[in-house]
């Protein structure tokens, strides 16, 4: 089965976790509503001026990765969550920490957005 968007890649996952992975969706595109939406690596990715962010289901957790310069930031916040330099790990069946995944993602998509200022500028 091939799956061809976020959609049926979500429709895809235990039924039991579809409602996180879907709020989560729902949460980077609003932090980012100008990324692109797609599949990459058979994961849901999202693209603004490069790539932005990209979610994952595991067998115990929901990576979140890359965190880039948000994990200096937000250190203090992802606390418990950060796992490895740039992932972040939301454990299946505990709420969602909405207001700190807006943050990264935003943080994410000035990070992307200040690079391609730079590359303008010279």
């Amino acid at each position: 089965m091939t799956i061809a968007d976020v959609e049926g890649h979500i429709a895809a996952a235990p039924e039991a976790v579809q409602p996180m992975l879907r709020q989560l969706r729902r949460l980077i595109k609003a932090a980012a509503p100008k990324a692109e939406e797609r599949l990459s690596y058979g994961m849901p990715f999202y693209e603004y001026h490069g790539r932005l962010v990209y979610f994952a289901l595991h067998k115990n957790h929901v990576g979140l990765y890359p965190v880039g310069k948000a994990k200096d930031m937000y250190a203090k916040e992802l606390q418990g969550y950060l796992a490895e330099k740039s992932t972040l790990r939301f454990p299946l069946g505990q709420p969602l920490p909405a207001a700190l995944i807006s943050k990264v993602v935003k943080a994410r998509v000035e990070e992307n957005g200040a690079k391609v200022a730079k590359r303008r500028s010279r």
